[in-house]
């Protein structure tokens, strides 16, 4: 087993305030569907950040978040406003270690509150909240291991349900954890991923979606 960072960082914080925006698509989603974004189009209100400590950025039609820095997270955030969501994406590790992490956030209230759904590249998973800038995993001391999580350079569909005071991480159609918590009621939603002792993460996300329960 092992923990998750005793301290988050977010370079993406550090160089860009991103001013948020919503597609403007007028096509309407199809019924239950709150968002939905494929990446085609660079105007649907993601961050683009590219430094020296990394990316978050469109690219050929996905979005990846290449992480730089060792023992630190990069997120971003499409601009929207939630209360109970089911958060569902593709993610694909192109690069770096396997000892990373990579994911879903809801009820993102700002860089220092907000609920997380993570993996990992060597079959690790965790759920848990950032509040007041001080990290908590929910429902277990440290990150579990499962065989469910696809290892290496490799695709997983992790999914991140925030449902009342129920939190509950999906990851290829298995349920792995579930935890309760009240803290955070509403907010946006975004995409997560990290490096622990090692720098180099890179991961490509696709077909970002936001369910009604």
């Amino acid at each position: 087993m092992k923990k998750f960072h005793p301290l988050l960082l977010v370079f993406t914080v550090l160089v860009l305030t991103a001013i948020a925006c919503q597609s403007t698509s007028t096509e309407s989603p199809p019924e239950g569907i709150l968002f939905r974004d494929d990446f085609e189009d660079t105007s649907s209100g993601w961050d683009q950040v590219n430094v020296d400590e990394g990316i978050t950025d469109y690219e050929d039609g996905h979005y990846r978040m290449f992480v730089n820095t060792a023992n630190t997270d990069a997120w971003a955030n499409p601009g929207l406003d939630f209360q109970d969501v089911i958060v569902e994406v593709e993610a694909t590790k192109v690069g770096g270690p396997d000892d990373n992490d990579l994911g879903v956030l809801c009820r993102y209230q700002d860089v220092n509150n907000f609920y997380f759904f993570i993996i990992s590249s060597d079959g690790f998973y965790a759920l848990g909240r950032v509040i007041n800038g001080e990290q908590e995993l929910l429902g277990m001391e440290s990150m579990l291991t499962s065989d469910v999580i696809r290892q290496g350079n490799a695709t997983n569909t992790i999914v991140g349900e925030c449902v009342g005071e129920t939190l509950t991480l999906k990851v290829n159609g298995e349920e792995l954890a579930i935890a309760s918590d009240s803290e955070f009621i509403r907010g946006d939603v975004g995409l997560i991923a990290g490096t622990f002792s090692t720098a180099g993460t890179d991961i490509h996300f696709d077909n970002f979606v936001v369910r009604e329960p």
